[in-house]
């Protein structure tokens, strides 16, 4: 029980950490990513406000819809789908905030698959 103590104190510390120097205004507003055992879970946000303009999660039916092998995979598709959809919106450009979480697996995958369908980070 001490080590779940540890690992959650250390993610706290890292997510304080980032989010620091992070900030998204309406320029460039803020791609937050959370993850959980089975799901991941994306959203663009105005700091400014505290508005969530476009959110999309695995658990989304666009997403349910289409049968991809592996979380990670399914991360890249999520990441595709918010960036459509933010570019409908009219957002080009954003500030990644990955909440804490280390920049590897499914929260990579998040960012390239934004990448590739056209967000700039």
């Amino acid at each position: 029980m001490e080590a779940l103590k540890k690992k959650q104190l250390t993610h706290l510390k890292r997510k304080k950490r980032v989010r620091k120097k992070i900030w998204g205004d309406e320029t460039r507003p803020r791609l937050s990513v959370f993850r959980s055992a089975r799901n991941i879970y994306a959203q663009i946000i105005l700091d400014t406000s505290g508005q969530t303009v476009v959110q999309v999660s695995s658990l989304s039916p666009e997403i349910r819809e289409v049968k991809v092998p592996g979380k990670v995979a399914l991360a890249q598709k999520v990441g595709a789908l918010l960036a459509k959809k933010a570019m409908e919106k009219g957002i080009k450009k954003v500030v990644f905030d990955r909440n804490g979480f280390l920049y590897h697996g499914r929260i990579k995958a998040v960012s390239d698959g934004a990448r590739e369908a056209g967000l700039e980070f």
